[in-house]
């Protein structure tokens, strides 16, 4: 896999795809779709991207793993308003998206021991 920095606003058939049960552009899905619910997460034992743990869950064909507290620096958290990609670590820092303001959903924090290894 390509490391991919974080990068402009790309064009609907620029972004990588989002796998599982998407119900819009943004990214949402059927699981979690409020109005800040727009990012999807690159899964570390896949490759791919998904709306949420759910979506990987219920769709892939092999169980969920976190990304490495080592590899915070890898594009894997993906705004589905603009279609930027964000390192770990700058998802990790933020409230919104970088490159268009976007705010993410803050309960998503609640969740990040789901995605990526947590320090401790």
């Amino acid at each position: 896999m390509t490391e991919r920095p974080a990068r402009p606003t790309v064009t609907a058939g620029d972004r990588p795809r989002v796998l599982g049960p998407v119900v819009d552009e943004a990214t949402r899905c059927v699981h979690y779709r409020t109005e800040v619910d727009i990012i999807a997460i690159r899964f570390a034992c896949c490759g791919e991207y998904y709306p949420c743990h759910r979506c990987h869950e219920e769709t892939a064909d092999h169980p969920a793993e976190q990304w490495p507290v080592a590899e915070r620096d890898r594009a894997a958290v993906l705004c589905g308003e603009c279609g930027t990609e964000l390192t770990i670590a700058a998802y990790l820092e933020a409230t919104g998206c970088p490159a268009c303001g976007a705010r993410f959903n803050e309960r998503c924090r609640l969740h990040t021991h789901l995605y990526f290894q947590v320090e401790g």
